[in-house]
């Protein structure tokens, strides 16, 4: 009988792709650009912001013949003050997984230096989420809920994030729409109220939580929280929206929205209308009406690239093709240095679909406790686990942490077309 494969299978090489592709994004957009400006490092204690907030001297007519020219007035002089909050990104291996993979000869990929090397990328790329946050840590908001083995598969898609802000394997908080109430979960990997992501589909919008809050509880309008936020309603990063808000309720930096008109920034309400060119030119005309047309800032215009696409839709609609008499090649798109009514365009997939914001760079700033590190004590940076016994457990942990928060000098140099209608596909 002749010799057939499965006979020498144990004998057959197994040959493995030593290229490990990245499934998903480690964008830190947003954040890398105002990284390394503007940081003031400060201490537990609130850092004050200087505001020139009103005018003062008192203008008009007087009679130059013995009459009376009143008194005077001076300007009026306040401060924000900012704190900052917390952050931490924790990995976590075993020895197995460690010595499995500590050789070349063992595996194409080395699990401690794979792990060390992108914890940083990592930890950028969720701060730059939170960046897009408008400092209550919410990072995405349910339009429908299912569950289905036990677990809340959850829908985000009524708002211009969907999931894109959330992560594989993230714990999180749901929060009642209004954020007054945090809804516990319970059941199979949940932990102190949070459930980890599970499964994230970008495409569909979609994630499924470890865990459940009961049948029914969940419901559309809640909202997806950052990890580490029991408060109601809870505290996070201030993000672009936070500070590019022309709302007249809540506060910004300790001031009251609504007795301090100036310390709002300016908004172009579209509507759910497409963009339309006079959007962009109203909200930088709208900085120049509050701080000035000499100011010297140049804003630059921050967006999702499907509002790129839209504002290139609006310039396709107005060209004309020169053909010359000869073979050339066809282009219908515009290039990278597109500008909108002067504003340079600088887009992120993390951007809120909804928004475009012209973004003044050298206005915002970091107050910082402590950057962004691995986390040591004396000088150790790898920690050991313990087991149930009290004995040392054959598991290792190591953090990356920081202590910082976003300002901005002016809320009346910002300025936002909010409202977008979202392009077809998005």
């Amino acid at each position: 009988m002749a010799l057939v494969e499965s006979q020498v299978v144990a004998n057959e090489l197994e040959r493995v792709e030593p290229t490990v592709p990245t499934l998903f994004d480690r964008d830190d957009t947003f954040y890398s650009t105002i990284e390394k400006k503007n940081v003031q490092v400060i201490s537990a204690r609130d850092m004050r912001i200087p505001l020139e907030l009103r005018p003062g001297g008192r203008f008009g007519h007087f009679d130059t013949d013995g009459g009376d020219m009143g008194l005077g007035e001076g300007p009026t002089f306040d401060k924000a003050l900012i704190n900052t909050v917390n952050m931490r990104f924790a990995v976590q291996w075993t020895k197995k997984a460690e010595w499995a993979t500590d050789d070349n000869r063992k595996a194409v990929l080395n699990t401690l230096r794979h792990l060390l090397a992108k914890a940083m990328p990592e930890f950028r790329r969720n701060v730059d989420a939170l960046c897009q946050t408008d400092g209550t840590g919410v990072l995405g908001t349910v339009s429908a809920n299912s569950l289905v083995g036990g677990k809340d598969v959850l829908t985000l898609a009524s708002d211009g994030f969907g999931v894109k802000l959330l992560r594989f394997g993230q714990a999180v908080s749901v929060y009642n729409s209004t954020l007054t109430t945090r809804r516990i979960h319970t059941t199979l990997g949940s932990f102190n109220g949070y459930a980890p992501i599970d499964l994230h589909d970008l495409a569909n919008k979609q994630i499924r939580l470890n865990g459940t809050t009961g049948a029914g509880i969940t419901v559309p309008g809640d909202k997806i929280v950052v990890e580490g936020t029991t408060s109601t309603p809870p505290v996070s990063m201030f993000g672009v929206p936070y500070h590019h808000n022309a709302a007249s309720a809540g506060s910004w930096l300790g001031f009251d929205r609504a007795l301090n008109p100036e310390i709002r920034a300016n908004q172009v309400n579209a509507n759910s209308g497409g963009l339309a060119l006079a959007h962009a030119r109203l909200a930088i005309n709208k900085i120049g009406d509050r701080i000035g047309q000499n100011n010297g800032y140049k804003p630059v215009a921050w967006m999702h690239p499907c509002q790129k696409q839209a504002y290139e839709e609006l310039g396709q609609l107005v060209s004309v093709i020169q053909k010359q008499p000869k073979s050339e090649a066809l282009d219908m798109y515009f290039g990278d240095n597109m500008q909108l009514a002067g504003a340079p365009i600088k887009t992120s997939f993390a951007w809120d679909k909804t928004r475009i914001d012209f973004i003044i760079s050298e206005l915002w700033g970091r107050a910082e406790m402590k950057p962004a590190k691995f986390y040591d004590v004396d000088g150790k940076r790898i920690f050991e686990m313990r087991g149930a016994t009290g004995g040392v457990a054959t598991s290792q942990i190591f953090y990356i942490t920081a202590s910082f928060n976003l300002f901005l000098m002016n809320p009346a140099a910002g300025s936002y077309i909010s409202g977008l209608a979202i392009p077809a596909g998005y």
